[in-house]
């Protein structure tokens, strides 16, 4: 008889405080006017989509995974972290909600940029660059190929949407969002601490090809670094092993993140037809949670070994 799959969060109930927001993962719910308790739900969206089934650890492991990055680049900028246990803001009864998947934080004025930095052609980066030999602006050598290291990092920003694709504009359009000064300290930050971080993964045997930062300004002025960091959800992650393989082959490395359900998805029928990718999905099959959240395991324990 196979036994049950681990129960998955896919949804908080919180009642002793008041919900800000649902995202495609994380449910906000205010605390006091100050702070916001963070929780990382087993959801996974594709396509945009939210699946019906959880992937049982998944918040878990995000939320260790962004634990212990603010921790390894606290001394490059401050973090939202207030450092307050999530327990202690939730009833007893509310508890195993939160354990180990929230997190307790400032309450922020989030700056409407995703700073995407890039130390590898992948993803949406390689379609752009085919078309122009450029991402966002970024002029980038003849002759690379998908999944190919770049010279240096390159900071290739998004303008933050309500819903759906974040759209990625040039460093230009930054400035006139945020103005220059603003501008240039986001820039000069994310590829810091991209940089860092990809050289301490490489020491663990993982190559991360690019990544997304969010930041926000407290009252008087400061970037904080906020929302998740360097997680399977906001960030390519490779093995090392068979990188070089799949750069020879021009194909895709594979990758730590939802790859198994996005595959499974684009061949998923629903009745009688594929998937038109809108809401609802089709079930996902126990194989593919599975999968799914030992990819994620894995990485969290390659990482932190």
């Amino acid at each position: 008889m196979t036994a049950a799959l681990p129960a998955a969060l896919h949804t908080s109930s919180l009642t002793s405080l008041t919900l800000l927001a649902r995202g495609k993962v994380r449910d906000n719910y205010a605390v006091g006017d100050d702070r916001i308790l963070m929780i990382a739900s087993d959801r996974l969206s594709a396509f945009d989509v939210i699946m019906g089934e959880g992937i049982p650890g998944k918040g878990r492991l995000l939320t260790q995974m962004a634990l212990f990055w603010f921790g390894r680049l606290g001394h490059i900028i401050p973090n939202h972290l207030t450092g307050e246990a999530p327990e202690s803001v939730v009833t007893p009864a509310e508890a195993a909600q939160v354990q180990g998947r929230a997190m307790l934080v400032q309450r922020l004025a989030p700056v409407a940029i995703e700073a995407v930095v890039r130390g590898y052609l992948a993803g949406s980066g390689w379609k752009e660059y085919q078309a122009s030999r450029s991402v966002c602006g970024v002029a980038l050598p003849a002759g690379l190929t998908n999944a190919a290291r770049l010279p240096e990092p390159i900071y290739t920003p998004a303008a933050k949407a309500a819903s759906g694709h974040d759209e990625n504009i040039d460093y230009a359009r930054t400035v006139t969002m945020v103005g220059a000064d603003l501008a240039a300290r986001i820039r000069d930050v994310s590829i810091r601490l991209y940089t860092q971080a990809a050289e301490f993964a490489r020491t663990k045997g993982l190559i991360i090809a690019d990544t997304k930062f969010e930041f926000g300004l407290a009252r008087d002025g400061t970037l904080v670094l906020m929302d998740e960091v360097l997680t399977p959800d906001s960030s390519r992650y490779w093995p090392v092993e068979g990188y070089e393989a799949a750069l020879a082959a021009g194909a895709n490395p594979p990758s730590y993140d939802k790859q198994f359900v996005r595959d499974w998805l684009e061949q998923a029928q629903v009745d009688g037809k594929p998937w038109n990718k809108t809401a609802p999905a089709p079930r996902l099959p126990r194989d593919v949670i599975e999968k799914t959240a030992a990819k994620y395991r894995e990485a969290f324990g390659r990482l932190t070994a």
